[in-house]
């Protein structure tokens, strides 16, 4: 039976391990920590609804559940052409037929961004803002700025959505606390129109929903750098903040941009559609770590790396028993999510026709909660998983 290997702890590594054990093929994941981190509920640790654990899923145990091995052990290094990976611990992986890429993507590094959170980084910054925000609800007052970037060479590695859903979180938040009215909340990106990708009339919404709330909006202009109190912006306005919350775009992981495998103008892995790696036999990349094909709205999300990392595990299958047939992940773009504000949410959805944001009262709060609750205990077997999902 061949041997694969799989690089990376996400939702693409994860979903990728499990299927192709599916299959009973031999297969060894390789992570730089030992728990999966569910990145769309951690939302709600800054404003301290749920902690680190509630979100994380201990990898040990998928691993036990579903017979792959499983070695935690940062990569330093990838060495495509060989199939070479070597660990932290100074371990070489090298003796695999097959090697699936999902190490996700590094972040774009601004000026000053040292005085900036993301929801969106290392789990601890989540728990750094819970405990930024604490502080700020101690004092009664002060002034909160949320925003994210974009990358110019590449629109699918942007991540707006949950900058979004924890500034809402945050307003209705201090609303329970009865003192919203004492705190200033800013949101900001360079682009003129963040959220576009959305479409149009869920644009129109969303704007709507940010003045409903109170929420001032600083957009078209280019950060030029984060500093202690505030933000500052190529037109010269300077936005002041207690606590700067920022989600950088995307670009390549560092590993892979030293690989020798082909990466695109921002650091993507290139695939084409059926995420092979041309001229790299045995090879495919996934998820964030490659270079999304598509639309100018396309985005790199959770279900797109889980449809990339099933289709992946059933093209390996096909090329092991030699089946004219090839899966692809484009009939799966689309822009689907819950985007949470702490007493509700609003259903988002987009692909070639339509791009709708409508909104969920009460029930959306408990909806994507239970999409949490499903994500957790499906992986782990506990629940059966829903086709499609």
């Amino acid at each position: 039976m061949e041997k694969i290997l799989v690089l990376g702890g996400g939702f693409a590594g994860v979903e990728t391990a499990i299927y192709l054990r599916k299959q009973n093929f031999d297969v060894i994941l390789v992570s730089d920590r030992d728990f999966f981190y569910i990145y769309p509920t951690s939302i709600w640790i800054p404003t301290g609804e749920v902690t680190t654990e509630d979100v994380s899923v201990p990898l040990d145990a998928l691993a036990a559940k579903h017979g792959f091995q499983l070695i935690v052990d940062p990569i330093v290094s990838f060495e495509a052409r060989e199939k070479r990976v070597t660990l932290e611990s100074g371990r070489v992986l090298d003796d695999f037929e097959y090697i699936v890429v999902a190490l996700g993507q590094d972040k774009i590094r601004m000026k000053g961004m040292e005085h900036t959170l993301s929801i969106c980084g290392k789990p601890e910054e989540a728990t750094a803002l819970h405990d930024r925000l604490n502080s700020l609800v101690q004092k009664s007052s002060g002034k909160i700025a949320v925003g994210f970037g974009g990358n110019p060479n590449d629109s699918s590695a942007v991540r707006g959505g949950p900058a979004f859903e924890v500034l809402f979180n945050i307003h209705n938040f201090l609303k329970k606390k009865g003192i919203r009215k004492n705190f200033e909340l800013t949101f900001f990106a360079p682009m003129e129109k963040p959220g576009q990708k959305m479409g149009n009339k869920a644009l129109v919404m969303l704007d709507k929903m940010l003045a409903s709330s109170n929420i001032r909006k600083k957009v078209g202009s280019k950060i030029v750098e984060f500093v202690e109190d505030g933000i500052v912006f190529e037109d010269g306005e300077k936005i002041e903040s207690d606590l700067t919350m920022f989600i950088a775009a995307g670009t390549g992981h560092n590993i892979l941009m030293k690989s020798g495998l082909p990466v695109s103008e921002a650091g993507f892995v290139v695939t084409n559609e059926f995420n092979e790696i041309e001229g790299f036999d045995g090879l495919y990349a996934i998820g964030d770590s490659a270079s999304l094909l598509g639309p100018e709205w396309r985005a790199k999300q959770g279900h797109v790396a889980e449809a990339m990392a099933k289709n992946t595990a059933r093209n390996i299958v096909i090329k092991t028993r030699d089946i004219d047939a090839q899966y692809s992940y484009k009939k799966h773009l689309n822009i689907l999510c819950v985007m949470d504000t702490g007493n509700g949410a609003a259903f988002v959805y987009r692909n070639n026709k339509v791009g709708r944001i409508i909104p969920l009262p009460i029930v959306g709060h408990w909806l994507k909660k239970g999409w949490g609750w499903y994500c957790r205990n499906s992986k782990l077997g506990k629940i059966p998983r829903i086709p499609g999902m």
